[in-house]
């Protein structure tokens, strides 16, 4: 029996390392002060944050970075509201400039989203590549939402996205992992040529078990928001996805059984006494 221990070793997405494999996002919370309790309790080091104004900014005029503990978080700006490539691209420089006033690590990359409609919020790929290819030439460490489609991950990935990161399901629908194949697919030819490329799942988790059975299809990361803020008790749910995540990647690291039509006896079946 092999008891050999395999180490982890730190999530890298681009020039970041980081000991969590959870990042998680901040909108969408009844309060800024439940916001920063569920960041707390998650123990996510990178927390993603929506640079439009509208979104930055509340209607009482509080900026949602008053909430945040710039010194313990690694700021993940986003596009999140951006339907064309062009204000995607214009968001993620303000964006830019917003952390470069602040001195925050963030301030080299983006989390990139050109959604195709509001209904759906399904990435519009087309938008998305031409996106990834501006941003790239600019200087950003991309990671990029998609939708689960091998061939639109493998494009974004030579296009120079630091991270593809395939949809579960679509953004806050709670449906968990709709189509775990492609998932395995889109990791088959993202990691082909390069064992360590992050592939991270964003979007659709809604509980803790959605969040387990990601890691166990051997992704590197979970990337999420309503799961939390939208659950009856989101302080409780930050606790268990942050324990979720961690118990999944263990799984990928110690290898499955394999499954198998028949049962095999548990115990040994020679040496009996009779």
């Amino acid at each position: 029996m092999n008891t050999h221990l395999v180490e982890d070793s730190p999530l890298i997405l681009g020039n970041h390392q980081f000991n969590s494999r959870l990042i998680v996002g901040t909108g969408k919370y009844e309060t800024y002060d439940l916001m920063r309790d569920c960041l707390e309790a998650s123990e996510a080091e990178v927390i993603t944050v929506a640079v439009r104004r509208e979104r930055l900014i509340d209607a009482q005029g509080r900026n949602i970075l008053d909430f945040i503990d710039l010194n313990r978080y690694t700021i993940l700006p986003n596009t999140a509201g951006c339907f064309n490539a062009e204000d995607a691209v214009r968001v993620a420089r303000l964006g830019r400039e917003i952390l470069e006033g602040l001195e925050n690590p963030g301030v080299d990359w983006v989390k990139l989203e050109v959604l195709g409609d509001k209904k759906t919020l399904l990435p519009d790929p087309i938008a998305t590549l031409e996106a990834t290819e501006q941003l790239v030439a600019d200087g950003f460490q991309v990671l990029v939402y998609t939708s689960d489609d091998p061939m639109a991950a493998r494009r974004l990935k030579n296009a120079g996205a630091t991270s593809v990161m395939p949809a579960g399901s679509p953004i806050g629908s709670g449906q968990g992992i709709l189509n775990p194949n492609n998932i395995r697919i889109c990791l088959e030819y993202l990691k082909q040529d390069d064992p360590d490329y992050p592939v991270i799942v964003d979007a659709g988790v809604g509980t803790a078990s959605d969040v387990c059975f990601a890691m166990e299809l051997g992704i590197d990361g979970v990337l999420l928001n309503t799961g939390i803020a939208a659950a009856k008790d989101p302080l409780r749910m930050a606790r268990a996805m942050k324990k979720a995540c961690q118990s999944g990647r263990e799984a990928a690291l110690a290898g499955r059984i394999p499954k198998k039509m028949y049962a095999t006896a548990s115990s040994p079946e020679t040496g009996l006494p009779i």
